[in-house]
């Protein structure tokens, strides 16, 4: 038989997520201007648990974009995107990242919140080698750097992820996918 305090850790964790769960829903939906009364409501919680939990708007908004860096970090990595060719890299990431949904999008309003360093170790520095191997093997586009090419392919994610009418997650990747990769695909006969 489990005692009650072995319960406790579990079941904080387990409104400390429905609490982060019902922010990120929110504040993509509707801006980090959101009320803690309508955090509260998203979560289906009492607005004196989130403040329990979550002291101010800023601890809150702070813990999603922390959690947001290391949710990214694990899904990349667990894509394994360096190790195939990098047009399927780039599928490999997007859906990854598609997959974060809500999340993704706040870490990418937010990033200033989770740490450049974070958010640049964490999610843009596996995509840009992910770029720049493409550009060195002539699948990508050379004349635009891979910083913004990164930076085009999440501002992409985010566009879509928002988007109205919603598509399906694998729609969704589909066409994120081919609209990076015609657009920062090479251009001409590639190099041998």
């Amino acid at each position: 038989m489990t005692s009650e305090p072995a319960l406790r850790p579990a079941l904080q964790q387990r409104v400390a997520e429905a609490i982060l769960d019902g922010a990120a829903r929110l504040f993509a939906s509707e801006g980090e201007h959101a009320s803690m009364n309508e955090v509260a409501e998203a979560a289906g919680v009492a607005r004196a648990t989130v403040y329990r939990y979550f002291p101010n708007r800023e601890a809150l908004l702070n813990e999603l974009a922390h959690a947001a860096v290391r949710d990214a970090g694990a899904r990349l990595e667990s894509a394994r995107i360096e190790a195939v060719a990098p047009p399927e890299g780039v599928v490999r990431a997007v859906r990854a990242l598609v997959e974060m949904g809500d999340l993704f999008v706040i870490l990418a309003r937010e990033r200033r919140r989770s740490g450049a360093d974070r958010f640049e170790s964490g999610l843009v520095d596996p995509v840009r080698k992910l770029i720049e191997r493409g550009q060195a093997s002539g699948d990508i586009r050379d004349d635009i750097s891979d910083v913004r090419l990164a930076e085009s392919l999440i501002g992409l994610i985010v566009s879509l992820l928002t988007s109205t009418p919603a598509l399906g997650r694998e729609d969704m990747t589909a066409t994120i996918t081919a609209l990076f990769l015609d657009g920062a695909g090479a251009r001409g006969p590639r190099p041998r």
